[in-house]
């Protein structure tokens, strides 16, 4: 029989599940020396998220198959010594989406009614109803930031008060939105159109300071801002000075940069509405990530496979030699895809040539999905989860295998809407070969500027006076063309980073057609 140690709290129901699969010891607050003692007799270890779960328990877990994390995030969880340990790391993404969009629309009817500000009032003795002149919601619009599992529940409990629904979302297809009944728009449209404007994106570096002074500037100044999501997607300090200049007329966070936030200036103003980071929480919410995570890890448990692990199992030494390069391969292009052409990407496109479409190739889509989402989602993407995470935001994946066609052994093509790159392995690297139809031969890794722009005299010149006039070294360039004085494709590694003003002024030289700043990060797929 399995061992089962449950180091957190964890509802009854998730606890009752648990024993039907195994021995069930409940042993709360325990350092991690004293776990580190423990693990080794258990198979499954399952937490919440006052248990850190590091590198020294992991590698004492000789037994251990599966640790469960009753929630979403797994920052208290060392993910990359599990993988290595060959520990799968299964959450429970789903239990407590209801318990967040109710808690977003309590927020929302707060600062539209100033509830709070009338309890205190009342709790004070007084009586003046005069101070606190609401809005109604019906008919107003709800712009929603992120139309991902808790901002599309959102958008559905806003039709039900009546309110016409707008989002902004990178990565989720125009067709999954209109399931929603929902208008798909740029994010300066949104903050100008929203009357209520409320966050669910995650905090990956590409939402950090989301929403900062130019946005804030940008809103109604009757409108009303709510998070729920995660702090530092909103700047907070941005977000004080612009309450106090009653542009939005309103806030309310369930959220902060840090937690406990302290003594947090937006506390002082009479229009923030604050809450502890409480959309969970519900009875409710709480049994059921109790009872999904204790699902999934009787799944591992049984050997079957779970339906939200958070990394991948391994793959056979030999085959995980062969494909990781390619793995590298393919994220890297469909990153550059996407930095190059944008886009919403509904369809990904990806063809296998050659010997590697006798592989199992499941690792390299997961890899294209990383590419294309990774800097818009928290979820870490791999083998296992790739495809339900795409078809969670409504994106397809068209797989298709032939025989070499062309002069390399193996080749990659990622293609999304009308563009499309290729690429193989030389030497163990990974090699851009194609970009649409130019010829190239480029190392994905480090900083790139990447043109199209007319074929004639001057303009290479240009570009590299104006990156010499900024101390941007140049560390190799390539140069295409289509026909003599056609169309030409330059592309630039680089050693600094480009700021916008420089990558503005770049833009404007005189023939440039096309310009872009690329970064390509180096890393991999997880196995």
């Amino acid at each position: 029989m399995a061992r089962i140690l449950v180091a957190d709290p964890l509802a009854e129901d998730g606890l009752a599940r648990l024993r039907r699969e195994g021995e069930v010891t409940v042993a709360t607050k325990l350092a991690e020396a004293e776990l580190v003692k423990r693990i080794p007799d258990y198979d499954a270890l399952v937490v919440r998220s006052e248990t850190k779960v590091t590198a020294p328990i992991l590698e004492a877990g000789k037994r251990l198959r599966v640790v469960g994390r009753a929630g979403v995030g797994v920052d208290n969880i060392d993910v990359a010594a599990a993988t290595r340990h060959g520990i799968l790391v299964v959450n429970a993404p789903r239990g407590n989406i209801v318990a967040a969009a109710e808690h977003t629309i309590a927020l929302l009817f707060a600062v539209a009614r100033w509830v709070s500000q009338a309890d205190a009032s009342i709790h004070a003795g007084d009586w003046t109803r005069a101070k606190f002149l609401g809005v109604e919601v019906r008919g107003k619009t709800l712009g929603v930031i992120g139309l991902g599992n808790v901002g599309s529940e959102v958008a559905k409990r806003a039709h039900g008060l009546e309110m016409d629904v707008i989002a902004y979302d990178p990565v989720v297809a125009v067709e999954r939105a209109e399931l929603f009944n929902v208008e798909l728009v740029p994010l300066d449209d949104l903050l100008e159109r929203a009357d209520f404007v409320t966050v669910h994106v995650p905090l990956v570096e590409a939402n950090r300071g989301l929403i900062a002074a130019r946005e804030l500037a940008m809103m109604k100044p009757a409108a009303r801002l709510i998070n729920t999501a995660r702090g530092g997607i909103v700047d907070e300090a941005a977000l004080y000075q612009a309450l106090k200049a009653g542009r939005p007329a309103a806030a309310a966070f369930d959220v902060f940069e840090q937690e406990p936030p302290g003594e947090n200036p937006l506390f002082t103003l009479p229009n923030f509405v604050a809450t502890p980071h409480i959309a969970a929480s519900t009875a409710e919410a709480q049994a059921s990530v109790a009872f999904d995570v204790a699902e999934e890890v009787a799944a591992v448990l049984a050997g079957e496979l779970p339906r939200y692990a958070v990394n991948a199992p391994a793959l056979p030494p030999e085959e995980l030699a062969y494909l990781r390069p390619f793995a590298h391969l393919t994220e890297r292009l469909a990153s550059l895809h996407s930095q190059l052409f944008g886009g919403r990407a509904g369809v990904i496109e990806l063809d296998f040539e050659g010997q590697l479409a006798q592989h199992d190739t499941n690792l390299l889509v997961a890899a294209a999905i990383k590419g294309v989402m990774q800097n818009f989602t928290e979820d870490r993407i791999n083998a296992v989860n790739a495809r339900l995470i795409a078809s969670g935001r409504g994106m397809k994946i068209v797989e298709r295998k032939a025989a070499a066609r062309g002069s390399y052994t193996s080749l990659i093509t990622v293609r999304m809407h009308g563009h499309e790159l290729s690429g193989t392995v030389l030497m163990e690297e990974p090699r851009v070969v194609r970009i649409d139809s130019f010829r190239v031969d480029l190392m994905p890794e480090g900083r790139f500027l990447v043109s199209r722009h007319a074929d004639r005299p001057g303009i290479v010149g240009r570009v590299g006076t104006i990156l010499g006039e900024h101390d941007v070294n140049i560390a190799s360039m390539m140069v295409g063309r289509d026909a003599p004085r056609g169309k030409a494709m330059m592309i630039l590694a680089i050693d600094d980073p480009v700021a916008a003003p420089l990558l503005e002024r770049l833009q404007q030289v005189d023939g440039m057609a096309d310009l872009h700043y690329v970064e390509l990060r180096n890393g991999g797929t997880d196995s």
